[in-house]
């Protein structure tokens, strides 16, 4: 799997990087640290009566995210990062700290976008979008391995689902969401 994560990396790098990816990459994945975008939406949508509940499950998503993604399977995982591996790769961004596995910027921007989906909320197609960029842009940097990608996007899901799900429990609403 490693020699096909590695392929998917170099054919980034070989074929579709370019000045203006080189310029907008870095500034999308910033857009992902701490999960800042998300959080402050979340903020937003709590401060209005009309889109609290919304807020409330963006919240829940993001932090069922944090506590599974960073407190448990990275530690768990400890997998090494791709630009700690190929160390002659040009960064565009400083070389992350922690570990590769599963992406937190993916996994974080998923939970938001999939807990507006189950919501039902208008804005998920734009927030899907953004989560795919910020997804794009940790391969783009080589900071993370497709399936570090592919495994934050399934976990961002799961939060979002779960978001979803508690915040009804909580509230004693019954979904129709599986």
């Amino acid at each position: 799997m490693l020699k096909i994560d590695f392929a998917v990396l170099d054919f980034i790098q070989s074929h579709l990087r370019t000045g203006v990816g080189d310029y907008l990459m870095p500034l999308i994945s910033r857009l992902g640290d701490k999960g800042f975008i998300w959080i402050a939406a979340a903020l937003l949508l709590v401060l209005f009566p009309r889109t609290r509940r919304l807020g409330v499950a963006v919240a829940a998503a993001l932090a069922i995210e944090i506590f599974l993604c960073s407190g448990l399977i990275k530690p768990l995982a400890a997998r090494i990062r791709p630009c700690d591996i190929n160390t002659g790769i040009q960064m565009l961004v400083a070389r992350p700290t922690d570990y590769s596995f599963p992406s937190g910027h993916t996994a974080a921007s998923f939970a938001a976008a999939s807990a507006l989906y189950f919501r039902r909320s208008r804005w998920w197609l734009p927030a899907g979008l953004l989560a795919a960029l910020i997804a794009l842009s940790r391969l783009y940097l080589y900071v993370h391995f497709p399936t570090d990608v592919l495994g934050g996007a399934a976990l961002g899901i799961l939060s979002g689902w779960l978001g979803v799900r508690l915040t009804d429990l909580a509230a004693g609403r019954k979904n129709n969401i599986l």
